[in-house]
């Protein structure tokens, strides 16, 4: 078996994280710094610790779950488990700038 090159899966990962988005912001998760921190063992399990725009947000119950869904269907990862963290709360400055130019806050 080929030695599992982390970065290289991270890099992956990010990229399939780019394809979800907040259902209110037209920016995906990454770019929002929704995602706090990915995990991969050496047996390709990954965990990702994330956040949310408010603990009121209304997609509380399902886009944790999507991520989890997204990730894991990826040929590369074994298993993907999401845990939601509201430690730091979020807050705009999170942002990459991307996503501060695409909502107008540069």
């Amino acid at each position: 078996m080929a030695e599992l090159n982390k970065q290289v899966l991270e890099d992956k990962i990010i990229q399939k994280l780019k394809t979800i988005y907040d259902p209110e912001i037209p920016v995906d998760i990454f770019e929002l710094g929704l995602i706090y921190e990915i995990s991969i063992d050496d047996n390709a399990n990954v965990k990702i610790k994330m956040t949310l725009t408010s603990p009121a947000c209304p997609v509380a119950g399902s886009l944790p779950p999507e991520v989890e869904q997204k990730i894991g269907s990826m040929p590369e990862v074994k298993s993907a488990k999401t845990e939601l963290v509201w430690n730091p709360p979020w807050d705009k400055d999170m942002m990459s700038e991307v996503a501060k130019l695409e909502l107008g806050f540069l």
